[in-house]
């Protein structure tokens, strides 16, 4: 009879329950085989089994492993699979080009076409990156009110653009960084992407859960590599959502990664050793006091803009807007605008969306399409209350308690402290 410590056995059994698609109870095989030796084949079978159970990171830990000592053509293309499946797009280009260059002879046209590389184009110019960038449909005529916000990015991006030789005599670039903060809900995302739309640019949103990586110095190359897309496709405007995540207080960071990121990312800002006319970094922050002091600086986000709830006129605009192509009997959007008084835009979408699904449940019992009123919405008014309360009772503390660079007076002003 086999011993069951038969390694030889074990291993063809492995290799039999990887042919029969069982990656699973192939993985268990060679994780025992793997505990008593270091046999490469099952090294290598391992990390197909990790490729084809959609669990890449233990897959790309044993290429690189491998690739330390041997830089196997299959091993490469394994690697390099691994790192596309689990969207690490950016380093699987570096690392394609870096294994051209010491084995000039290897080419994969499969890993090619994932990162749309080819072989007349070895200087990649970012083309791969190119899902990253999006060219929005909206300008500010779709954004309501906040007409003093509007002016404010016109004069720091729009003008400029329009307007080159202008700022130019004045010592004045076109791009730069501003910083918008408030309670959520109010228009910070959709005012970025206008932005873009009236300046008919490139717009990128980063996500920072694609920045933030568990490796040393992954995060830092990643955050690069956005910027860089952005400088090759200017005018361009990157937004960068909730950057008190990214920004926050080095001080308050207990390791030096976190540090390092937030050092990366105010050198992206200053634009060492690269040029950054031309981008535009939106950041929108719904807790600015946890942003470190560092990114307010000239030259940075310079301009910091407070985005309130919408004014009165504003919510009339964000009314008309959100029901334009809904039916509706004639609406007295003055009414409603009064009765939603600091309800932020996301509130009163969802003001809309109770009043459309208690019509919806109405016209279903009817037969028929039955229009929206403003009766209804003045009930949905009632059983929607504003998110934005809490924000302004912790602002409120900032603003009376730690306001020595004036960065909430506009706070202030809108609560009449």
């Amino acid at each position: 009879m086999a011993s069951p410590e038969n390694v030889i056995l074990r291993k063809q059994i492995a290799h039999g329950y990887f042919g029969l698609k069982e990656y699973e109870f192939a993985k268990e095989h060679l994780k025992i085989i793997l505990s008593t030796q270091n046999d490469l084949d099952s090294k290598v079978l391992l990390a197909k089994c990790y490729l084809h159970l959609e669990n890449y990171y233990p897959g790309i830990l044993i290429c690189e492993e491998l690739l330390e000592d041997d830089l196997n053509v299959d091993v490469i293309t394994l690697y390099l699979q691994l790192l596309i499946n689990n969207g690490q797009i950016g380093d699987a280009v570096e690392q394609y080009k870096a294994f051209q260059l010491t084995l000039p002879d290897y080419q994969d046209e499969l890993i090619e076409s994932q990162l749309k590389i080819t072989v007349d184009e070895p200087e990649h110019d970012g083309s791969a990156f190119d899902a990253f960038l999006e060219k929005p449909d909206a300008d500010f005529s779709r954004v309501g009110g906040m007409q003093n916000i509007k002016d404010e990015i016109s004069i720091k991006i729009i003008q400029p653009l329009q307007n080159p030789d202008l700022y130019k005599a004045f010592g004045k670039k076109a791009g730069g960084g501003i910083l918008m903060y408030g309670p959520p809900g109010c228009g910070k995302t959709f005012l970025a992407r206008a932005t873009a739309g009236e300046i008919d640019s490139k717009f990128m949103n980063v996500d920072l859960d694609d920045i933030m990586d568990m490796y040393i110095g992954n995060s830092e190359k990643n955050l690069h590599q956005r910027f860089e897309i952005c400088r090759q496709n200017n005018p361009c405007v990157m937004f960068i959502d909730e950057i008190d995540a990214l920004g926050s207080k080095r001080n308050d960071l207990r390791n030096s990664a976190g540090r390092n990121v937030i050092n990366q990312f105010l050198k992206e800002l200053d634009g060492v050793d690269t040029d950054n006319e031309g981008l535009l970094v939106l950041g929108a922050t719904n807790a600015p006091w946890h942003m470190d002091s560092a990114f307010l600086r000239p030259g940075r986000f310079d301009r910091v803009i407070f985005v309130p709830p919408p004014d009165y006129s504003a919510r009339i605009d964000i009314f008309k807007l959100m029901t334009i192509e809904k039916p509706v009997n004639s609406l007295d959007f003055e009414k409603l605008a009064k009765k939603t008084d600091k309800f932020s835009g996301a509130d009163i979408q969802a003001v809309i969306d109770v009043a459309v699904e208690e019509k919806l449940r109405i016209s279903m019992r009817s037969g028929k399409i039955e229009k929206l009123n403003t009766k209804d919405f003045l009930r949905a008014i009632k059983m929607v209350k504003p998110s934005t309360s809490e924000w302004f009772a912790t602002a409120k503390n900032y603003a009376l308690y730690s306001n020595a660079s004036g960065l909430y007076d506009d706070v202030k002003k809108y609560l009449n402290l």
